[in-house]
């Protein structure tokens, strides 16, 4: 099982690699794209959809718990909804760059902007109410009823709300036409960098699922020696 991972693991490192070097070596959005700092398109989408992708498991994994009350499943949602706020907070960045370039601010409030940090403060108050419930049990049920509320929000403020105002945010991918305006070489890097973000986003997930049960069961073998 070791050998296995550590083949994933490389597969996956030559594979970001290759996307590295197809979003600046290969790919020319210069000539058939939106400029030289659209590569940042390679990044920025990725970091997007996997920050919905993370927040759709958190709420996914609240249910079963509700239903299961499984503490694993606590776990689970709660791990997702940490790696959701790190993409979140990502694509806010990557975005903010690309601001700085071609609008020459890198924060110009504009609807796109203002609805990601919106959703920034929904999942940060998710994990600001773990933090503030002792009792686990109450925890994990409290926060699994404010992650299935507060996805509710995911497809307003990263989809619907930015697009029913003017917005100086590009529209390449999901436009009005419903076509991919991108070349084939552009379309290639693109899909292949969504392919291999979402694999090292299951590969971090895995790893904190990992970290949570050791954790967890350190926490139980300690409280046996006590009680013994």
């Amino acid at each position: 099982m070791g050998v296995l991972s550590r083949v994933a693991q490389g597969i996956l490192a030559l594979a970001m690699l290759a996307v590295i070097w197809g979003s600046f070596l290969y790919a020319k959005p210069a000539a058939n794209f939106i400029g030289e700092s659209s590569r940042i398109v390679f990044y920025h989408v990725p970091m997007a959809w996997i920050a919905s992708l993370a927040f759709l498991l958190a709420a996914g994994y609240s249910a079963l718990y509700l239903k299961r009350r499984r503490v694993e499943d606590d776990e689970a949602a709660a791990g997702a909804a940490r790696l959701g706020i790190l993409f979140c907070l990502l694509a806010t960045v990557t975005g903010s760059i690309f601001a700085r370039v071609m609008w020459n601010s890198y924060w110009n409030w504009d609807p796109r902007e203002t609805s990601i940090v919106l959703l920034l403060l929904v999942y940060g108050a998710y994990l600001g109410l773990r933090g503030a419930v002792e009792d686990p049990e109450r925890k994990a049920t409290l926060s699994a009823a404010y992650a299935l509320i507060a996805f509710v929000t995911v497809p307003f403020l990263m989809f619907a709300v930015p697009r029913m105002y003017a917005s100086l945010h590009p529209d390449t991918v999901i436009n009005s036409s419903g076509k991919i305006q991108m070349s084939s070489d552009i379309k290639l890097v693109f899909f292949s960098s969504l392919a291999v973000f979402t694999a090292v986003f299951a590969w971090m997930y895995a790893l904190d699922r990992k970290v949570s049960r050791i954790v967890r069961e350190a926490a139980l073998a300690e409280e046996g020696a006590v009680a013994r």
